[in-house]
């Protein structure tokens, strides 16, 4: 397989570079922070977005998609990476879409992938209930009350919440910690009885949420697939997910890097410019090659969803491989910018943050390297 973008690949990169690099900055996202906006994100460049086709970008055409698959998706992700554009591209998109398109019925997928597309309803996933990624360790409860099911218990760290139209939360009908088998994923509007949303802004300046359900009801028909038996398909939409936030990983990652090599070609001491001292030029280097392979890491995950392959293991190589890469492009921006990168007026201290929180989104690079080992039977 030839890990190069295609023609309309690369003429949906440019696009997406130009109007992200035009509307949705590092500038907007620092004008978001400072005024502690409650949405997080500008509804009308959304809009915008929308408009273009990225909310649909991976939905398939029968469900008001443009059915352009992930590859596609990850274009755009690698250039929100970029311009650390702030969108529900992630929260609605990569997260709420994927779950639905994996565990949904038809007539789950009929009434919201649709919606999701046309940017008219966000809808996040309801996952983490720990410090750490750990979705076997569900512990929030789920009871078969009649015709209905009764949830109760909390969840963390669940993107966009405080704007989201629905969630998807994970629970447990029955079994025992770390179980495969009793998960089950409910479609849980928002301001239903007994569910409490409280908004959180995150060090990246982006929004998350926790969630307090207390005696929720939930109708039979809101049950994503068969009751109990939605880890197969939670498993295949979280290596998805993680693989969409390696391709943001990998923009955020080439950009922090381009403009620290900018910085190095401008900044002047000891009457010349520190590019031309050997040892900052070794640092870049390193750092050039890192990015390279990263990039065929997530290109060759990308083409493996779309191609309908196995992902587990190209899920956490992509996810553990860019986190490692990402830290070390944004520890090397602060370090070579000198005391300017440590700065709030200068941005590249914007991408440090954001990267953190990536590495941290579904599973951070020491959770994926310890599950490509066990995959790999180590």
């Amino acid at each position: 397989m030839t890990l190069v973008l295609n023609e309309e690949q690369l003429m949906l990169r440019d696009a997406a570079a130009g109007f992200l690099g035009d509307r949705a900055t590092v500038a907007q996202l620092r004008a978001l922070r400072d005024r502690d906006d409650e949405t997080g994100y500008d509804p009308g460049v959304w809009q915008e977005m929308a408009a273009m086709g990225w909310a649909g970008i991976a939905i398939d055409e029968n469900h008001g998609g443009l059915g352009y698959g992930y590859t596609g998706l990850g274009v755009v992700l690698e250039q929100a990476g970029r311009h650390l554009s702030a969108s529900p591209l992630e929260s609605s998109v990569l997260a709420g879409a994927t779950v639905l398109a994996e565990l949904g019925s038809e007539a789950q997928k009929a009434q919201w992938l649709p919606a999701i597309a046309a940017g008219e309803r966000i809808v996040t996933l309801a996952l983490q209930e720990r410090r750490h990624h750990a979705p076997l360790q569900t512990a929030m409860k789920a009871a078969r009350v009649g015709d209905h099911y009764v949830l109760d218990g909390s969840k963390c760290l669940v993107l966009d919440a405080h704007v989201a139209d629905a969630f998807i939360i994970i629970a447990r009908l029955e079994g025992h910690h770390a179980d495969h088998h009793g998960l089950s994923a409910f479609l849980v509007p928002a301001g239903s009885e007994g569910l409490v949303v409280e908004r959180r802004s995150m060090v990246d300046s982006r929004n998350a949420g926790a969630l307090r359900l207390r005696d929720v009801q939930v109708p039979e028909g809101h049950c994503l697939g068969t009751p109990g038996e939605a880890w197969p398909g939670l498993e295949r939409a979280l290596d998805i997910i993680n693989i969409g936030l390696a391709a943001e990983l990998l923009g955020l990652a080439t950009e922090a890097f381009e403009r620290t090599v900018t910085y190095l070609k401008e900044r002047r001491q000891f009457g010349r410019v520190i590019g031309s001292f050997q040892g900052l030029q070794h640092r870049a280097a390193i750092l050039f090659a890192e990015l390279e392979l990263a990039r065929s890491v997530v290109l060759d995950g990308l083409r493996a969803i779309d191609a309908g392959e196995d992902l587990a293991l190209r899920a956490s190589a992509a996810k553990a491989k860019l986190c490692e890469v990402a830290e070390l492009a944004t520890n090397e921006g602060i370090q070579l910018h000198g005391g300017i990168g440590m700065t709030d007026e200068h941005e590249i201290g914007f991408f440090i943050k954001r990267a953190r929180v990536l590495q941290h989104l579904y599973g951070d690079s020491h959770y994926h390297l310890d599950r490509f080992a066990a995959l790999s039977g180590f």
